[in-house]
């Protein structure tokens, strides 16, 4: 079975000005693509998990969020050689009360079956509780809440799973 490092998007992997709409107004972090080559070079898979409630607010076209998530892996595969394997979104509002918005697992869940991976032998980054919260219910390895586009946390993280999955 496979591993992998989940990942909130916004604020993790790049800054949020607020419901991202224009792919021209995405940016990554300068650190995010040279750590998640790290983490692939383990043998990682790498799947973004991430609440984007601008869809069913109206804020977000899913054709803008399919370019965003193009520009994201273009920007790690020349900046690292690496690409996020699966993006794993969801679209509802909280009022929804949905099953796969987090903190509730199910995105977690099923890029697992989807992907055949190894909860167990899994970790999540995110910046809010409910990244923290979503990981801890999925029952992975570990979940780590990292300060909000703070490199010294996300680079933290990503050294402890890198050292714990040698264990």
């Amino acid at each position: 079975m496979a591993k992998a490092v989940f990942l909130d998007r916004d604020e993790t992997l790049n800054p949020d000005p607020g419901y991202i709409n224009d792919p021209a107004l995405f940016e990554l972090f300068p650190w995010v693509a040279a750590e998640l080559a790290r983490l692939k070079k383990a043998g990682f898979l790498l799947i973004v998990v991430s609440n984007q409630s601008g869809l069913a607010r109206g804020l977000i076209q899913w054709k803008n969020l399919i370019a965003i998530h193009e520009k994201l892996n273009a920007i790690l595969q020349q900046q690292g050689n690496v690409t996020i394997d699966d993006f794993a979104i969801c679209s509802h509002i909280p009022d929804d009360l949905c099953e796969c918005r987090k903190p509730k697992p199910k995105l977690i869940l099923d890029a697992a079956t989807r992907h055949q991976i190894d909860l167990s032998q899994s970790f999540m980054i995110g910046d809010r509780k409910s990244d923290f919260e979503a990981g801890k219910a999925a029952h992975l390895k570990k979940s780590f809440l990292i300060n909000p586009g703070d490199e010294p946390s996300f680079k933290a993280a990503i050294k402890e799973i890198l050292e714990t999955s040698l264990i």
